[in-house]
């Protein structure tokens, strides 16, 4: 029976994920879901997709903010970094949000699945803190974002511009979809604020997605979304809809003494209705 999985956030970059991919075996007849943070070079990610492409029917992947960092000036920055970006992935036979949205049919209906790249605007902010003063109000705390070091939005005047865009461009997407066709939506950032948990970095919210999606999930016909980012795997039920919280994220945050293969979430089939009845998280260890 055909799968469709999801991992985030592999960040191989560190030696021990690097060589952790090993351990994922062939699934000859299973799609794979890369929601960002695959790594943070072109090298890098090359590596990654050369690696996973042939253990999968399928492998899907939109950009996380690592991706688009550019640490040097001869680097391509902005959107000339994701298109070179979407151009590497289509080298290596993976799926990006510039392509036809595949439909699986692994189940009892047709679902489509939709990696979107849409950023963020700093919008997951206190009401009391002013856009102005994100930067600052974070320094409060000790957080000082690297995005703001090495993520150029150009030729967007910043990056709360290119997200507008990109929000503005999947919405017209999503409205032409044929609205009983249902759902799996897969970005780098989660979609609801109420989502990003993170009680030692609070105040790192603010680069972490816009209030802008918060109600995708209800007007369009959404059954799961999958999201990285926040390295705090979780599955979560909003209205109905499926939320999975699928990053490894850096050594410190998973067991790196396991098999990398355990950390694979099937998104479909999935789990039923499984921790539907849960008032908060379900944490995936």
């Amino acid at each position: 029976m055909s799968r469709v999985l999801a991992i985030s956030d592999l960040h191989v970059r560190y030696r021990v994920n690097r060589e952790a991919l090993n351990t994922i075996e062939t699934h000859a007849d299973d799609w794979l879901l890369l929601p960002g943070d695959v790594g943070d070079t072109f090298a890098e990610i090359a590596a990654t997709f050369q690696t996973l492409r042939p253990l999968f029917a399928k492998v899907i992947w939109t950009p996380g903010n690592h991706e688009l960092w550019a640490r040097s000036p001869e680097e391509p920055k902005g959107v000339a970094r994701y298109e070179a970006l979407v151009a590497l992935a289509r080298e290596h036979d993976v799926l990006t949000p510039e392509d036809a949205w595949p439909i699986w049919n692994g189940g009892d209906e047709p679902i489509a699945i939709a990696p979107v790249f849409l950023l963020y605007d700093w919008s997951f902010r206190p009401e009391t803190v002013s856009f102005e003063q994100v930067s600052a109000w974070a320094a409060e705390e000790g957080i000082r974002a690297n995005d703001d070091r090495f993520l150029d939005p150009a030729p967007y005047e910043s990056v709360a511009d290119w997200c507008i865009a990109r929000c503005a461009l999947t919405e017209d997407r999503l409205t032409a979809m044929p609205p009983d066709l249902p759902l799996v939506l897969v970005n780098h950032y989660p979609l609801r604020a109420d989502l990003v948990r993170l009680p030692r970095l609070e105040r790192y919210m603010p680069w972490c997605g816009t209030r802008r999606t918060e109600s995708w999930h209800r007007k369009y016909p959404i059954r799961v979304v999958v999201n990285g980012h926040l390295h705090m795997r979780a599955t979560d039920w909003i209205d109905g809809v499926r939320f999975e919280e699928v990053a490894i994220g850096y050594p410190r945050h998973w067991r790196t003494d396991q098999p990398l293969e355990r950390y694979l979430r099937e998104i479909l089939p999935g789990p039923g209705t499984l921790y539907a009845d849960r008032a908060g998280p379900f944490w995936h260890p």
